[in-house]
């Protein structure tokens, strides 16, 4: 493919990928509300006004209404960009990865589950059934079309994903007399094991929590001292981000490992 068309068809992935992620943040709302993602129409939070379709344009809105409503001029959150521009680079560079073809459209898919799923969890400490759950079956189903991922595989990283978090859940749960894994984590993995296999979902688990624990001392040091519930972090976004990394980066990091 000669540079242009090759520019041309980045630029339209990108596009894809914004427009995608707005309708990703209307997901992040309402979901965790029990609310459709499809009626009513796109609408201010605060003063209910619809949101004409000049001021739904993808980051570009935001930018020009300066990040406040037209009409209320209450604060729109930083989120919405930034879905929006996470999204569209997400899938330019899954692009650039693995060109187009359908396990490229597989992972984009995958991808915005994540994303959905890491600001619903950032926000709320929720990881909704209603992307986790269908997205275990849709991985599964899938995986019968990827070629470097058979049926079997995905079931061994639902199994192993989803079995390995419900371990730790039911052993810290004896260990320390409280819950250590939330379900939805546990729902989570399971759906990353049936778009990734088990040994990148492994791999994705295991990154997760490296991140998860360098964070979470960060913010034990920071509230050493306070007797607060801001020292409990959601695990989801490290799964999220684990899955992410293990996904454009987990072959050459097993390889390098057993190598060794």
């Amino acid at each position: 493919m000669s540079i242009l068309p090759l520019l041309i068809t980045e630029i339209t992935i990108f596009l894809i990928g914004l427009v995608i992620g707005s309708f990703s943040n209307v997901c992040i709302y309402r979901l965790p509300r029990n609310e459709s993602v499809i009626f009513p129409a796109s609408h201010c939070p605060s003063c209910n006004q619809p949101i004409k379709w000049y001021d739904n344009i993808p980051l570009l809105s935001y930018l020009l209404l300066k990040g406040k409503c037209r009409y209320c001029q209450s604060r729109i959150s930083a989120q919405y960009p930034l879905v929006e521009f996470l999204t569209g680079f997400i899938y330019l560079i899954l692009f650039l990865f693995y060109g187009l073809q359908l396990k490229t459209l597989v992972y984009m898919l995958f991808c915005s589950a994540l994303i959905i799923i890491t600001f619903i969890d950032l926000k709320e400490q929720i990881i909704p059934d209603i992307i986790s759950l269908p997205f275990v079956i849709i991985g599964f189903l899938l995986s019968i079309f990827i070629k470097n991922i058979s049926p079997l595989n995905s079931l061994l990283g639902i199994l192993s994903g989803g079995g390995a978090l419900l371990l730790i859940a039911i052993a810290g749960s004896y260990l320390f007399k409280k819950e250590a894994m939330g379900g939805g984590d546990i729902k989570l993995a399971a759906m990353v094991g049936a778009f990734l296999g088990w040994q990148l979902t492994l791999l994705s688990l295991f990154l997760g929590f490296f991140f998860g624990a360098i964070v979470g001392v960060v913010v034990l040091i920071k509230n050493k001292g306070k007797n607060e519930k801001s020292d409990s972090i959601p695990f989801g976004p490290f799964i999220a981000l684990g899955s992410v990394l293990a996904l454009f980066f987990g072959k050459a990091i097993l390889n390098w490992y057993f190598i060794l």
